[in-house]
């Protein structure tokens, strides 16, 4: 963590600014999440009964377009590293409303891989990543809670699910998608515009702390802070284990994401928009997990907390691919919402306690490119399998669970490593 001298950790008068940056993060984590990472699975079976198409192959569009921001991860974090985020992400705004645009009028297969290589880059560029590294920099001592709280925009951009699955039945797919353009770009154009930047830059240190007095005034920023280099930090089995188990969760998340609503549906039975509610549900209790999660995070070993929430989202799966009636699709929202909740805003805590602040853009954009994987194979798997079966995700979400479990590993063998003078060494678990 940054080590910060006791006499400048001495807050700032009114409102410090990352909490502003905190919650124009919610408010892009709010419509990246509502209206696309959980929103699309409302339009699978629309899309299925309009033009025939295959659960793998809608699944594909979705997780495909995927590989671009895998590519782009590196790039994009080392740029928000060094030019800063805002003008990226507004950027990335303008291309994600242009990819719902060019989504309502879907009309063949070609347009329909195009409108998701639209929304993938744009939703990647204004969102998550470019949010966590500018995060990242703003934070340190309540890092894992300012994480927390943006990612609950994730969460609670889940009770859009309900409202676009009555818009899909009773306005129609094109139309809702239409109007969610217009939403990205009124919503997240000015909530990018509020990105900054390295602290450093206004005055401040992390967490709010004012700078004791220096002679240099020409604007440079020091934030070495013990800090890894992107080089360095892929030479660590930190990184890789790390990744690795970031990418097991991420399996189940983003399978659960596009394929919930037709299971719910097609096998235990759920109308369109009853399912649509239990995605708000299960959105809901993520919140909690996030809010809660941040806190806890801050406090505890981080590498038995992801550890737990490993192993929820693995029994919450299970209850999801047995699931016959609402009780159990009660147990998988409580059990992999709690799950997904602690889960994301402590692994990019620990992220950042282990390589430090300077290229953790850099760091985390490599690391996409190893979580990407996961997110673009894992759909198409369970899409297809399921197709072979006849619309049955038992087994597909069975294997899932098998191996979101396998992967609490990662985070069991994950050690912070230390720097020493150019040097590389395995140190201890973090709190």
């Amino acid at each position: 963590m940054l080590n910060v001298p006791e006499t400048t950790r001495r807050p700032a008068r009114g409102i410090f600014y990352g909490w502003w940056i905190v919650g124009a993060g919610f408010a892009l984590q709010a419509i990246n999440g509502g209206l696309l990472f959980h929103g699309f699975t409302v339009y699978f079976l629309p899309l299925q009964d309009q033009f025939g198409w295959s659960g793998a192959l809608i699944a594909g569009a979705f997780s495909l377009s995927r590989f671009e921001s895998a590519i782009l991860g590196p790039i994009q974090g080392w740029a928000v590293d060094k030019y800063g985020p805002r003008f990226i992400m507004v950027g990335g705004i303008v291309l994600f409303g242009i990819g719902f645009f060019i989504f309502s009028a879907v009309n063949s297969i070609f347009t329909f891989f195009l409108a998701f290589a639209f929304l993938s880059v744009g939703s990647s560029l204004g969102g998550f990543l470019s949010i966590s590294a500018t995060i990242a920099q703003w934070f340190a001592r309540k890092r894992s809670m300012a994480m927390g709280i943006s990612m609950t925009g994730m969460g609670l951009g889940g009770v859009m699910v309900p409202a676009i699955a009555w818009s899909v039945t009773n306005q129609g797919w094109q139309t809702t998608a239409f109007i969610s353009g217009i939403l990205v770009w009124v919503i997240g154009i000015p909530s990018a515009l509020i990105m900054r930047h390295k602290p450093e830059v206004y005055g401040y240190l992390p967490d709010g702390d004012l700078p004791a007095p220096v002679e240099d005034v020409s604007g440079a920023v020091d934030v070495s802070d013990g800090s890894f280099s992107a080089r360095e930090a892929l030479r660590t089995p930190a990184f890789w284990l790390l990744s690795g188990g970031h990418a097991a969760a991420l399996l189940v998340v983003s399978t659960v994401s596009i394929h919930q609503v037709p299971h719910m549906v097609n096998n235990v039975g759920l109308s369109l928009e009853a399912a649509g509610g239990m995605v708000a549900l299960l959105l809901a209790i993520t919140v909690v997990g996030q809010l809660g999660g941040g806190y806890v995070a801050d406090r505890v070993n981080k590498q038995f907390l992801l550890v737990v929430c490993m192993l929820g989202h693995a029994v919450g799966m299970l209850f999801l691919a047995y699931a016959t009636s609402v009780p159990y699709l009660l147990m998988f929202a409580v059990l992999h919402g709690l799950a997904w909740g602690v889960r994301g805003p402590t692994i990019q805590a620990i992220r950042a306690d282990y390589f430090g602040r300077a290229s953790f853009g850099t760091i985390m954009g490599f690391s996409s490119m190893v979580i990407m994987v996961a997110m673009i194979a894992a759909p198409i798997f369970a899409g297809w399998m399921a197709d072979l079966r006849g619309g049955d995700y038992q087994l597909p979400f069975t294997i899932m669970a098998g191996l979101v479990g396998l992967g609490a590993l990662f985070f069991v063998f994950s050690r912070k490593p230390v720097l020493y003078g150019g040097l590389i060494a395995e140190g201890v678990a973090v709190n």
